[in-house]
């Protein structure tokens, strides 16, 4: 953009200026020019000059509407121009046009030698655009001294790299800029400095920049959270071709935030995401397929593209694979990958896949079983935030693991975890109180973190919270409710829930008598491990 079309884009719809007006911006200009080569504090030069411009016989805004409307004011008047845009007099701070504003006044210095050249024709009009030159110099050299030069001393590499090309406009530079600041590489982490140059770099058509916008927006960083403003800068650089926004877009979708819940258009944008070679993308591109969001279901194009999510080193990938090679999805069954897929999602920082990675050396899953290995793992993971970790860790406390026995500790990680929201450290919870674990026994708390647990829809929860009613440990008793929570878990697959569903059919607890469905569950539960099933399976075929 040339400095006359920035110039033009600044012209007002203004009355024709009147001779008197014509005289007072001469003289102001003449007068501005002699009161700053006459400066001798340029410690306080921008205080006298806004204080002598407020004190003059026309307010600032009226001088401002007739500079900028005078035909001439490109070479008369363009130095002030830029100094009111500098300081925000009468209109908005913006240092970026005031810096064309200064360059412009200069840059008419080669028009002035060429009317002096041309016999001295229309003097006035040459003196007055050389005092616009001058004013343009010195106020230039003090924008560079006060907004670049001065600042450099305090700035980091990283700023002085990208500040003068994203000063300009350059929205690369302002979004590495932004990037710098939000994440605090190479400087002070500056989430509202990241936000201000996004926005530039956004709303000047970078998609990289109008992503990352939407991130400020999305996670409230230097703004207030707001997923409909996100929804659309991610709508904005998903368009424009960027592959994270059309990722980010598809996540709008596929968890309806910002905008309606629709999978389809979430497969769609995951589907261009993918294509593009994100690796994220790639990764929710396999949960469509697994999950059968937007799209048949599909466990062998699942493998597919959390495969290639894997190998481009997404950790959450990674992990995910490996649950695909240990429990034959999509592939063949194969633990020693699982193990390998696991030791990189958890050696690049995933939390889930560190504790996985854990249970593998815990049970020799694809490794040697290593006990101190499982321990660091999951106490890691645990450090990491990993609700089933803090559970995991909570275990090798209690039954001395790869560390010495502590219930303390045990209770204290059974706690993390419940408070976590993860149901089996619920349910460990709970055993802890109804046992006296690292804390003194309390049926009631028992019984309270047995029902989050169950609700939570963990079978071994729902378990123990049938015997906390048949036997009214906590809460009172109820053969009925003993019945419905045996019932839940034994349906989902919990062997000694199966061998006590059996017991309610056939003695009645809770339940009319069965005995046909009591033999049913006797034989599930016996199938799954259960051997005291056999002793009630013989008493019944006896009779």
């Amino acid at each position: 953009m040339s400095h006359s079309t920035i110039f033009l884009k600044d012209k007002i719809i203004h009355n024709p200026i009147t001779d008197n007006d014509e005289n007072f911006l001469k003289e102001f200009l003449k007068f501005l020019y002699h009161k700053i080569i006459n400066m001798n504090d340029f410690n306080k030069f921008e205080n006298v000059i806004i204080e002598w411009i407020k004190n003059n016989d026309k307010n600032t805004k009226q001088i401002l509407e007739l500079i900028q409307n005078h035909k001439k004011s490109e070479f008369w008047f363009s130095s002030i121009i830029g100094f009111f845009y500098q300081y925000g007099i009468d209109c908005d701070v913006d240092k970026e046009k005031s810096l064309e504003f200064f360059l412009l006044a200069i840059n008419n210095e080669k028009s002035l030698i060429q009317n002096e050249e041309n016999d001295n024709e229309n003097n006035e009009f040459g003196l007055l655009q050389s005092y616009n030159i001058i004013i343009g110099k010195y106020l230039l050299s003090l924008f560079y001294y006060k907004d670049i030069i001065s600042d450099l001393r305090n700035l980091s590499d990283v700023e002085v790299k990208y500040l003068k090309s994203a000063r300009k406009g350059d929205p690369i530079a302002q979004y590495n800029l932004g990037y710098c600041y939000q994440h605090g590489k190479g400087v002070t982490q500056d989430h509202n400095k990241a936000f201000e140059w996004y926005s530039k770099s956004a709303n000047n058509e970078s998609a990289e920049g109008q992503n990352n916008l939407g991130e400020c927006y999305y996670y409230g960083f230097g703004i207030d959270k707001d997923e409909m403003v996100a929804y659309e800068w991610y709508l904005k650089s998903a368009n424009n071709g960027c592959a994270e926004g059309q990722n980010n877009l598809g996540k709008c979708y596929y968890h309806g935030k910002g905008i309606s819940q629709d999978c389809n258009k979430a497969f769609e944008w995951f589907s261009k995401s993918a294509d593009n070679e994100y690796a994220e993308g790639q990764f929710y591109l396999g949960e469509c397929y697994y999950y059968g969001r937007g799209i048949s279901q599909d466990y062998d194009k699942a493998f597919e593209w959390y495969f290639k999510s894997a190998n481009n080193g997404f950790a959450r990938g990674q992990n995910t694979l490996g649950y695909c090679y240990k429990n034959g999805l999509g592939t063949n069954k194969d633990y020693k990958k699982a193990f390998e897929w696991y030791s990189k999602s958890a050696n690049n920082g995933f939390a889930e896949g560190q504790n996985n990675l854990g249970y593998c050396y815990k049970n020799g899953l694809g490794t040697d079983e290593d006990y101190k290995k499982a321990f660091e793992w999951y106490s890691i993971s645990a450090d990491n935030g990993c609700a089933e970790s803090q559970n995991n860790l909570g275990f090798c406390y209690r039954d001395g693991l790869g560390t010495e026995r502590d219930y303390n500790k045990a209770f204290e990680m059974y706690y993390k975890s419940a408070i976590n929201g993860c149901a089996n450290g619920q349910c460990s919870l709970g055993f802890c109180y109804r046992y006296g674990i690292g804390t003194d026994r309390n049926y009631i708390k028992a019984f309270e973190w047995y029902s989050k647990s169950a609700n939570n829809g963990y079978n071994f929860g729902q378990y123990n919270l049938a015997r906390c009613y048949k036997y009214g440990q906590g809460i009172a008793r109820n053969y009925n409710k003993a019945f419905e929570w045996y019932f839940k878990s034994a349906n989902n697959e919990f062997a000694k829930g199966q061998h006590c569903l059996g017991h309610c059919y056939y003695y009645g607890i809770g339940t009319k008598v069965d005995v046909e469905k009591a033999v049913i569950w006797y034989k599930k539960a016996l199938n799954n491990g259960v051997k005291d099933a056999s002793i009630m399976l013989n008493k019944i075929c006896t009779k």
